[in-house]
């Protein structure tokens, strides 16, 4: 049997998203793109979130970007109120947001064989750090990881 879906405009989901946010319940949807590579991949992973109240760098956060697009991107800077985002798979691409542009956290990554990734674990955090500073290097980082994954969607 065909798996059944259900299109919706992302407006509609990602309001119903900051809805369910707000309210205090959990949301868990698909990762879509390849911006977030290595740490989470399109049509693998499933990402848990939560209502955030104060993000830090390091957090994996779904904002509403000013210029309307939604993306689901590390902290890389904070100052103030204004935060600097930049997917894990970018190499310069960095996009800028206040804190009332942030509708959640994401807390955990599902992977498809059930295994849970929790993003605030110390393990987790070191990992993500580690990769801030392989910025320099990052192009070619990504270039083998690409090329040597197995199942890599391009």
């Amino acid at each position: 049997m065909a798996d059944d879906k259900l299109l919706i405009e992302n407006s509609s989901f990602f309001s119903e998203v900051a809805q369910m946010l707000s309210s205090g319940r959990s949301v868990t949807m698909p990762a879509v793109g390849n911006s977030m590579t290595p740490f989470i991949a399109d049509g693998r992973d499933r990402l848990v979130l939560r209502r955030c109240t104060c993000a830090k760098v390091g957090d994996i956060l779904l904002v509403r970007l000013p210029d309307g697009r939604h993306v689901v991107h590390r902290v890389y800077a904070r100052e103030g109120d204004r935060l600097t985002l930049m997917g894990d798979g970018n190499r310069q691409a960095k996009e800028q947001c206040c804190d009332n542009d942030v509708i959640g956290k994401v807390t955990t990554i599902i992977r498809d064989d059930g295994r849970q990734v929790d993003c605030d674990s110390f393990a987790e955090l070191r990992k993500a750090a580690l990769w801030r500073q392989l910025l320099p290097v990052r192009r070619y980082l990504l270039f083998a990881y690409r090329h040597l994954k197995p199942n890599y969607k391009k």
